[in-house]
């Protein structure tokens, strides 16, 4: 539901006791520059975006799901979503019992064109649909879908320690910023080895590793809404385009020209 008067737009997560059955949905449009708060609930969620790019905030990180993906979110894990452009939200809400994956940890996914198919089809899935029916069996095949989905490297994990923390927010404040690691060292009153051994302890990651996953995930939304690939190559540091191409590439897997328009013929 959204509450109007309120800048940016606010979603009200449905109070819910448990679920009237092991799959719940909800399906909406969401427009610009909104945001549900953090919560939590004891079932897990399973939330894709057929179009628009989400931003899933949780403790130990931030998820960009661009279209055609999904992130997997298990019981009792808070999170926070914002979004930047409009976002046709599909969630599914799921019994912790009615499937084995993906798993106990956050984890952004693959969405198939099969799976995509389906999850069309759950739009008209009244919230107490007959297990032994039609609508039952078509649960029980998005069930099995889900668990084999395949992720995809759209998490960029957030240190703890107080200096890389105060990092972390500024480079996602500035993902441009080419400042070295040991000119914020003298900001932050810490060694450049130290923090690059922190880094790697608490990220799993070099911070040129992640300082490219950060620039890489934060090209999605801009590109989603259209941003030239030039400007957005300048905005996020890069000297020339070709090696702003050549980054997204390897990180995504392909040009950002073939991402956004696989995506495209796929909604």
């Amino acid at each position: 539901m959204l509450l109007t008067g309120q800048t940016p737009n606010h979603y009200r997560v449905p109070e819910l006791g448990g679920l009237p059955r092991p799959l719940y949905v909800r399906a909406f449009e969401i427009p610009a520059d909104s945001e549900v708060a953090m919560h939590s609930h004891p079932w897990a969620q399973f939330m894709h975006a057929s179009a628009g790019v989400l931003c899933v905030h949780t403790p130990l990180g931030r998820h960009m799901v661009p279209p055609q993906h999904a992130i997997w979110i298990p019981p009792g894990m808070a999170h926070g979503v914002t979004t930047h452009g409009r976002i046709a939200f599909h969630s599914l809400y799921l019994d912790p019992g009615a499937l084995e994956g993906p798993g106990p940890d956050c984890k952004a996914l693959v969405v198939t064109p099969l799976l995509r198919a389906l999850l069309h089809e759950t739009r008209t899935l009244p919230a107490d649909y007959r297990p032994d029916s039609a609508d039952g069996r078509l649960v029980a095949v998005i069930l099995d879908q889900i668990a084999r989905l395949p992720a995809a490297p759209l998490c960029l994990p957030m240190p703890g320690d107080p200096r890389l923390l105060r990092i972390a927010l500024a480079l996602q404040a500035d993902p441009g910023n080419d400042c070295t690691l040991e000119a914020w060292g003298q900001r932050v009153g810490a060694t450049r080895r130290t923090l690059a051994r922190r880094f790697r302890d608490e990220t799993r990651l070099t911070f040129s590793e992640w300082r490219l996953s950060l620039r890489m995930l934060a090209a999605l939304p801009r590109l989603e809404a259209g941003t030239p690939v030039t400007t957005v190559a300048a905005e996020l540091g890069y000297a020339s385009l070709s090696a702003f191409i050549a980054a997204f590439r390897r990180f995504h897997g392909s040009t950002p020209g073939a991402f956004f328009d696989r995506n495209a013929t796929r909604r």
